[in-house]
């Protein structure tokens, strides 16, 4: 049995896609997962499968999802090291927490096309600094997400294709239940 952590896109937010994560831990369980843990209500999975592909087993959960709740969500799966190298080339993990509350991992369901890429990382906005790679914008937000013109959606749409953010907590916390197992 392999570790892996996955990340759900757009769930629990706004009112929308609501799905609580008791029954979501039941549903994993019921579909052959083990040692299911979550982490807040955004979403965030450790747990372990036989299943070796990563689209699979993403394939494989968005289907539980939609068969079981009626949403259609984007499913990242990340083994533990990859999303541990993604942490790691952050240059994140030395901040103080004061600092790193506005820090974040824009992670990709497919590498961007590199034309578009180059394109925004020449663009600029006050008070928000990013860095684009092949799986993750590293982004800084000095007014805080809420505010930030350079979220989730900006970076789906200029890049056109999908993904999800999860702030420098909870990657870090993912992390650390990841070596739980």
């Amino acid at each position: 049995m392999k570790t892996y952590i996955v990340l759900l896109r757009g769930i629990n937010v706004g009112g929308q896609k609501a799905i609580k994560m008791t029954q979501l831990k039941e549903m994993l369980l019921g579909m052959g997962y083990t040692a299911v843990k979550t982490y807040i209500q955004s979403g965030n999975i450790v747990l372990k499968s036989r299943e070796s592909s990563l689209r699979t087993l993403s394939k494989s959960i968005k289907k539980g999802i939609q068969h079981t709740f009626g949403h259609e969500v984007q499913v990242l799966v990340k083994t533990p090291m990859e999303l541990e190298d993604i942490f790691n080339k952050s240059g994140f993990e030395k901040l103080i927490e004061s600092e790193s509350k506005k820090c974040y991992y824009v992670m990709f369901m497919e590498p961007p096309a590199k034309e578009l890429a180059l394109q925004i990382q020449q663009q600029q906005f006050p008070n928000e600094h990013f860095m684009i790679t092949e799986n993750c914008v590293y982004l800084s937000c000095d007014l805080g997400y809420g505010k930030a013109k350079c979220n989730n959606n900006f970076f789906e749409k200029k890049l056109q294709l999908a993904a999800t953010t999860r702030n420098h907590r909870t990657v870090k916390k993912l992390l650390e239940l990841a070596e739980m197992y």
